[in-house]
């Protein structure tokens, strides 16, 4: 049997050309031994063939997406592709049933797309790196690191974790916030309705005895009356300033003050600094692992940490390196880091194992991360069911307090 055959040598270079091997796996084999790691096989049966097992057609043009991919679909997506590598299937073969599969049209678009790239010679990683919107920076680089060492079926299995480890835990935030969110939209709406249909009543009732009304009940008065008379014009408020958050948000500013306050909050800073250190050392580790430089290793944790403190640390830390200082000088003179980071990074120098002490160090934070979501979940479940009995309690006790002095009126009346 014959086969055209794509491949990649240790250096990047693409290799193509024919040979005449008994099957796939032989070919695999061959020209593994030869130090070219395969990225297409196709099996040759006639001179047609022979002359198209590279090209694909002139007229296949690439539609950009504009759809993004969920975490816990891209991190599938990595768990098969590693397997399938692993397996002995060529990254072209993989990519392609990968493509056909795909429940996701984003995905199974750009898949494509990259499928039909390989097969014109290109490497996944210059594929992938022309759907931004659908493989990020780190997984690109990853895989370029990954073709150049001849290990990508190892760096995909690495990003597989990475993602999944992501899934997971922005999963359990979300579904310990879930509760909390809907009690606190059904206290909003109590509010509303109370407000707008039961104090309006109430009023009207306190007005024809001309009674006099206590200081709490004027406030809730006051307050329903602004829900009552002027709706619109908070809707118009709540719309502004929700437009004048996500652009200031936007701005580094502004952003790197929220969250330095967010990361200095009693219980709810600890549990964000703790979730985005294990956020940054999986991703270095994953990084490092991968035989990425540390100095972009760096910049592409900034870019993916999401709390502008830690971005702006990581960068300097960059820097300081650039001018030749170890990786723990810059990282100890940061108040963000704790020194648990610090320390592990310290002995990862000092010991060569750095990928596998942040993978500790991630690992350590991530049971951390879980356990103060548990408790924190056990703990705002009662406490914001007496918030909104508390919310209901003024609000009734307002409207009953002035029923006492109608109750007396009415009686000196009799």
């Amino acid at each position: 049997m014959k086969f055209a055959y794509t491949a990649s040598t240790l250096q990047g270079k693409t290799r193509r050309g024919i040979l005449t091997a008994d099957s796939r796996a032989d070919a695999i084999a061959e020209l593994r031994e030869q130090g070219l790691y395969v990225t297409r096989l196709t099996e040759v049966k006639g001179l047609r063939a022979a002359l198209n097992a590279h090209g694909d057609s002139i007229w296949t043009k690439d539609i950009p997406i504009g759809k993004k991919v969920k975490a816990g679909e891209f991190a599938a997506f990595c768990r098969q592709l590693a397997a399938l590598v692993r397996s002995g299937v060529t990254i072209g073969d993989a990519v392609r049933v990968l493509s056909e599969q795909s429940e996701n049209k984003a995905l199974g678009k750009a898949l494509a797309d990259v499928s039909r790239d390989l097969r014109q010679g290109n490497q996944l990683s210059q594929a992938a790196a022309k759907h931004k919107n659908i493989f990020p920076p780190m997984f690109t680089n990853m895989v370029k690191a990954g073709e150049v060492s001849g290990h990508l079926d190892e760096v995909l299995d690495r990003l597989s974790t990475f993602y999944e480890k992501e899934y997971y835990t922005r999963e359990k935030v979300k579904s310990a916030l879930t509760y909390p969110i809907i009690v606190s939209i059904l206290a909003v709406i109590v509010t509303v309705f109370m407000m707008v249909k039961i104090v309006p009543t109430f009023v009207s009732l306190f007005a024809s005895f001309n009674a006099t009304l206590p200081l709490p009940t004027r406030i809730v008065i006051g307050v329903s009356n602004v829900f009552t008379h002027f709706w619109w014009e908070l809707l118009i408020l709540l719309v502004l300033l929700m437009v004048g958050y996500k652009w200031l948000m936007r701005q580094s500013r502004p952003r790197y003050i929220r969250d330095t306050i967010l990361l200095k909050l009693p219980v709810f800073g600890t549990l964000l600094r703790k979730s985005v250190m294990a956020r940054m050392a999986r991703t270095m580790s994953s990084l490092f692992a991968s035989a990425v430089p540390v100095l972009q290793s760096l910049e592409l944790t900034a870019d993916v940490v999401s709390n502008a403190v830690v971005e702006r640390a990581l960068k300097r830390c960059a820097e300081n390196l650039s001018s030749g200082q170890s990786l723990t000088e810059p990282f100890a003179t940061e108040w963000v880091f704790p020194p648990l980071v610090v320390h592990m990074i310290r002995v990862g120098e000092e010991t060569g194992n750095l990928d596998h002490m942040l993978t500790k160090v991630a690992e350590f934070y991530e049971a951390e991360t879980e356990a103060i979501v548990d408790r924190l979940k056990s703990l705002l479940e009662p406490i914001l069911m007496l918030i909104l009995a508390g919310v209901v309690g003024i609000i009734i006790t307002a409207v009953i307090m002035p029923m006492f002095s109608l109750e007396s009126q009415l009686s000196n009346m009799g």
